[in-house]
């Protein structure tokens, strides 16, 4: 085993570690928020996971193991579990620091129709590309929870923050996946993907991280607001 095949674990266990060091930063009560944070990642990452493990199994992605540390669980990179709590971290370390330090912006009907917009859009793109798997499946969970989001009403005036909050994590989020997709540490088949890419990264990742971020979001709100434990 090679230096490179570690460096993308290492890369991912430091960016977690760092994850929850911003978290601890920008909170005054870590095991606070943690309580409610943990059960929100977990479920999104389980969703996540089982549809990455399918697409993976499709051939949608495949994974290059000259960048890989040949760690596998249920015949997957471990690298890709990691992937998905190290992204849900950040994107509560941005939603935090957004509902805390930017609090002063809150435009709710304004998102409202911006989710709107968007749940139109999603739809459109879910309908068109019937005929391809990843962004199908994709685009319809986006168009469902969204839709579900809004309608229930309950997460209105936390959407200002949940948007902030997506604005800010695209662009690391961005830089990550188009350097992943750029040295082909995965490699993606077209035939399954809408077709357009921005350096490398497909589209679809965006629709992956709004998703994502919606789920751990929704899921830590109603958490925190019940007082469940």
């Amino acid at each position: 085993m090679e230096i490179q095949n570690l460096l993308y674990l290492g890369t991912l266990a430091i960016l977690l570690i760092l994850a929850v060091a911003m978290i601890a930063k920008i909170t005054n009560d870590l095991l606070f928020e943690i309580k409610y944070i943990l059960p929100a990642v977990v479920f999104s990452a389980i969703i996540f996971l089982m549809i990455n493990i399918r697409l993976a199994e499709l051939k949608v992605f495949v994974y290059n193991p000259n960048y890989l540390s040949g760690i596998n669980w249920l015949q997957y990179p471990a690298e890709e579990w990691v992937l998905m709590p190290v992204i849900s971290l950040f994107s509560f370390a941005a939603y935090l620091f957004t509902k805390k330090r930017l609090t002063s912006f809150e435009k709710p009907n304004l998102f409202v129709i911006v989710s709107l917009v968007l749940l139109v859009i999603s739809g459109l793109i879910t309908w068109f590309s019937r005929q391809k798997v990843y962004p199908f499946s994709l685009f319809m969970l986006v168009t469902i929870y969204l839709g579900y989001t809004v309608f229930r009403n309950r997460f209105k005036h936390h959407l200002t923050s949940f948007y902030l909050a997506y604005l800010i994590m695209v662009i690391p989020f961005f830089v990550l996946k188009a350097v992943v997709f750029s040295v082909q540490l995965i490699i993606p088949d077209s035939n399954y993907l809408i077709g357009i890419s921005l350096l490398n990264m497909p589209v679809e990742e965006f629709a992956f991280l709004f998703l994502l971020m919606l789920i751990n979001i929704t899921i830590y709100e109603y958490l925190r607001e019940r007082r469940l434990f």
